[in-house]
């Protein structure tokens, strides 16, 4: 998403390097591009610790795209809000086009290198698309709220913070106003969101370490 803030702090380094040691051997051994999600509620750290993934990986010659779930709503930012404002029930993944980001998670899994992805302008409102080529990428994340429910995926990263261990970071950010309504819509994304721990191979835990998920380590 264009116009999008990211304030990356030691512990997402520290996280991201601990991950990166936890999976090198998987990249090495991946016949495509690897692919792993980075998922969480609102504020907890998904691109920030994407971000740091990458520049990790990167410092191994391992060059990593992300794709950012952001850029897959059906409506822009503002838009959406305004949605959610006239009807609560909107809130949930199904704001979301994940079928399209996973489709093209699988034709990258299939070799294509050429996507055509909407791209949300963050200060005009506005979704449009850019085409990314791949050809120089060994790795790919996709961070988001919902994208531990993608499919075609080798990884899937969840960072345990919930509403009240993401406030601070949240009005660090300073991206949406900290108001009841705001409160309502987290609930919602948490009830939603947090079930979806279980079914991740890495989680992150509140005190920022990364941890395999013993029911589904890979």
């Amino acid at each position: 998403m264009e116009g999008d803030i990211l304030i990356i702090e030691e512990h997402h380094k520290k996280v991201a390097r601990q991950i990166v040691k936890m999976i090198s051997d998987k990249i090495r051994d991946c016949k495509g591009k690897f692919i792993m999600t980075v998922a969480g509620e609102s504020g907890s750290g998904k691109s920030e610790t994407a971000a740091s993934i990458a520049n990790e990986l990167a410092t191994r010659g391992v060059n990593c795209y992300i794709f950012q779930q952001d850029d897959y709503f059906i409506y822009p930012p503002k838009t959406n809000t305004k949605k959610r404002g006239k009807d609560i029930h909107w809130v949930g993944a199904n704001e979301v086009k994940l079928d399209l980001l996973d489709e093209q998670l699988k034709r990258i899994k299939q070799g294509e290198n050429n996507i055509v992805k909407p791209l949300v302008i963050f200060k005009d409102d506005k979704i449009t698309e850019e085409v990314v080529n791949l050809s120089d990428y060994q790795a790919v994340i996709a961070e988001g709220t919902y994208t531990t429910l993608l499919h075609n995926v080798d990884i899937h990263i969840f960072i345990d913070r919930d509403l009240h261990d993401t406030l601070e970071a949240r009005r660090k950010r300073n991206r949406e106003k900290q108001d009841e309504f705001l409160e309502k819509v987290l609930t919602i994304e948490h009830d939603i969101i947090s079930p979806q721990k279980q079914n991740a191979d890495i989680i992150i835990t509140k005190d920022y370490r990364a941890v395999f998920n013993q029911k589904n380590k890979p």
